[in-house]
């Protein structure tokens, strides 16, 4: 009934949009008017102020000028229409044209995308994962999302995820033992905390800060950026850069919707998610340096994993890999993966 009522609220919060939008053009008297629009819904679930929504306007600032008013863009942040989940599947029936979100909630609708979060999996150094996520192999697991009805358009950045906790240390992943994390509705994530002998709680995104408040968990993970926004490092005093994965999102809409559209507005959305892709990372990059000393600032604990302590990570998560991608077909994929990393790395 839950559901029923999230996609009815939905359903009814676009339609009305759209009508106002309808009755607009019909009253605009510009040359635009005259002529057939499409307009996409585009939703995500970071603030107003975060590095994705900056991406996002950047794609409706591009296709909508490329398009010379052919393609408008309306953009929802904050989960306006809806929890991470629940945008996801509004996609998949196509209530929602495009949605940005982690793959860790795309991963409960394509199982084959969570390889991105593998832990230790993909390069510590951005430019070296953005080599492979861009890559052919990249493409194939944005492939996989057709069986679920869904296009997958980019890779989008989130950074890479911190581990946090009150009054524990962290300084390599065995600190975690015994601790309860919180995380997100992933069943790989859940096993990555599982193989730190840690526990792993899923909770849904907006009660993090409380759970973390109330000490209903220990810690948790996510990116620098994400953190700042949402002053967890008010309730946490410990912070590890343990760049043990990355907070990857992935643009993705609706297969039928994409696949009707005429091939020259095909190419719009294309071109204009490479921009703003590539917008939101060069965002996320100035920022990020910001929100960290502006975390470091407000903790007690501070501390960076050295070369040694991924490495010694690495091993401690590298059998976890053979273990929950396991498919004939993820095992090819992982491979394929491997071969890309190593290539990159050692370019």
């Amino acid at each position: 009934m839950k559901k029923i009522l999230s996609f009815f609220i939905i359903s009814m919060t676009i339609v009305a949009l759209n009508a106002c939008k309808t009755e607009e053009v019909v009253n605009n008297t510009d040359v635009s008017s005259s002529r057939d629009v499409t307009t996409i819904t585009f939703s995500h679930n970071q603030s107003a102020l975060s590095t994705e929504h900056m991406g996002a306007l950047k794609f409706k600032e591009v296709i909508e000028k490329e398009s010379n008013g052919k393609v408008k863009v309306d953009v929802y942040p904050s989960s306006q229409l809806g929890g991470l989940r629940e945008q996801v599947e509004a996609t998949q029936i196509g209530e929602i044209d495009i949605t940005l979100q982690p793959a860790a909630t795309i991963t409960l609708f394509e199982d084959d995308v969570k390889i991105v979060d593998l832990p230790y999996l993909l390069p510590t150094k951005e430019e070296e994962m953005y080599q492979v996520l861009d890559s052919e192999v990249g493409t194939e697991i944005l492939n996989t999302l057709n069986d679920s009805s869904l296009e997958g358009l980019g890779f989008w950045p989130g950074g890479y995820k911190m581990l946090t906790s009150q009054n524990t240390q962290i300084e390599n992943v065995q600190d975690l033992k015994g601790l309860s994390m919180r995380t997100m509705e992933s069943p790989v994530l859940v096993e990555q905390f599982k193989t730190w002998q840690a526990s792993a709680i899923p909770i849904a995104y907006s009660e993090v800060y409380n759970s973390l408040q109330l000490g209903i968990v220990d810690g948790q993970e996510n990116p620098v950026q994400t953190i700042y926004m949402n002053n967890y490092h008010e309730v946490q005093n410990s912070i590890a850069e343990s760049y043990h994965g990355a907070m990857t999102y992935i643009l993705i809409a609706n297969e039928a919707w994409f696949n009707s559209l005429d091939e020259e507005i095909q190419d719009y959305i294309i071109s204009a998610e490479k921009q703003a892709k590539e917008e939101s990372r060069s965002k996320l990059k100035e920022k990020e340096g910001e929100y960290r000393k502006a975390i470091i600032a407000n903790v007690d604990h501070y501390y960076e994993f050295t070369e040694d302590d991924i490495k010694k990570s690495k091993a401690l998560s590298e059998p976890l890999w053979d273990a929950v991608y396991d498919t004939p077909k993820q095992q090819e994929i992982l491979e394929k993966f491997k071969e890309k990393i190593n290539e990159v790395e050692h370019d």
